[in-house]
């Protein structure tokens, strides 16, 4: 027999006052999975996050764990752990008693918390810092203390709120790989919100890609960067360049026309003549200096030097677009010079034009 999927998120629909948060949202986590909802603000992921955790009733819907509706179950009968965006730590407590509480609230034996107070301070690397008191912690240390927190008392489902959006840049990088080195250590079914792509396709098995209360895509993080459905999937994660242009058929092949350059395409649909929004990330282009080897003219008009990587602004025709080089490449490239320029076939996407 097929084993149920951890947690089962069933047609939730969600309103307050006149505005529609959630229009019927479906998904299921499976065991031990890492699923990141991702998304701009207001899109309704928090609020998903809430209703799992019984913080929150939704208006229709269901919400299920291991076959198990849990719907209309009280937060502290439901076997999930959540680390907030604020961490909501108790300032006044030290580490050990902030990871103790869900245990105390348990009436679990002192014994017992001992024992595993202090299994969770070794899973998350803050050993020896038990009767630190919060405030004296790092924001990385506070995270895991939160971690620590939620893990502590065997939950079904881990749900994480946007848990490293208080860090800076550098230690976030850090936390994103520990966060998912003790996911995996635990191999707890995981729901993460985030409204951060790189962050999202970096610790994800899947992300859900949400817009205005609806999931707009659902894959595996590099299906979805890849081969996005839509103009916003496209332009959400990561930056594309988005160029209108007029489809065309040819003996040859199909491709996307506009004005001053051409590109084949992979046929999707649609009539010659069609006019269309086409999807290139800057990474895709392929750059050559010789017209001869084809592609279409591109003007360098600004370098920006960013690392590994240099981006390259200009003129493509008359549209202006971004492209992307590893800095070492670009090195070779001046203001003022024209490349001759073509996206792979495999990534160059097109959708019908959208009406303003």
């Amino acid at each position: 027999m097929e084993r149920l999927p951890d947690l089962l998120v069933k047609d939730l629909r969600k309103s307050f006052g006149d505005t529609t948060v959630l229009s019927g949202v479906s998904f299921q986590v499976r065991n031990g999975e890492f699923l990141s909802l991702l998304g701009p603000s207001g899109c309704g992921k928090t609020t998903i996050l809430r209703i799992i955790n019984g913080l929150e009733p939704p208006d229709s819907g269901s919400v299920s764990v291991d076959g198990r509706d849990i719907t209309r179950l009280p937060p502290e009968k439901r076997r999930i752990g959540m680390v907030f965006q604020n961490y909501a730590l108790f300032p006044t407590m030290t580490v050990f008693n902030n990871i103790a509480y869900g245990l105390k609230i348990r009436r679990m034996s002192r014994t017992s918390i001992r024992e595993k107070v202090g299994w969770a301070l070794k899973l998350v690397a803050l050993e020896g810092l038990g009767d630190r008191k919060v405030t004296r912690l790092s924001g990385g240390q506070q995270q895991r203390v939160a971690l620590a927190r939620a893990l502590v008392i065997d939950p079904d489902i881990l749900l994480l709120d946007e848990p490293l959006s208080a860090l800076d840049r550098k230690i976030r990088g850090e936390m994103q790989y520990e966060l998912k080195t003790i996911q995996q250590k635990v191999g707890i079914t995981t729901v993460f919100v985030t409204h951060d792509q790189e962050e999202a396709l970096t610790m994800s098995d899947r992300v859900i890609l949400m817009r205005g209360g609806t999931v707009e895509q659902e894959s595996d993080p590099w299906t979805i960067y890849n081969h996005p459905v839509s103009i916003f999937a496209s332009d959400f994660l990561g930056k594309s360049n988005i160029l209108d242009a007029t489809l065309e058929q040819r003996p040859d092949a199909w491709h996307v026309v506009g004005e001053g350059w051409d590109f084949p395409v992979t046929y999707r649909g649609g009539r010659p003549g069609d006019l269309v929004s086409v999807a290139v990330r800057g990474e895709h282009f392929v750059l050559k200096t010789d017209p001869d080897d084809g592609g279409s003219p591109f003007v360098i008009e600004k370098k920006i030097f960013t690392g590994p990587i240099c981006r390259l602004l200009g003129s493509l025709g008359r549209q202006t677009v971004e492209l992307a080089a590893l800095s070492a490449q670009a090195e070779k490239y001046s203001v003022g010079d024209t490349l001759y320029v073509r996206p792979s076939l495999e990534t160059t996407l097109y959708f019908p034009r959208s009406r303003k």
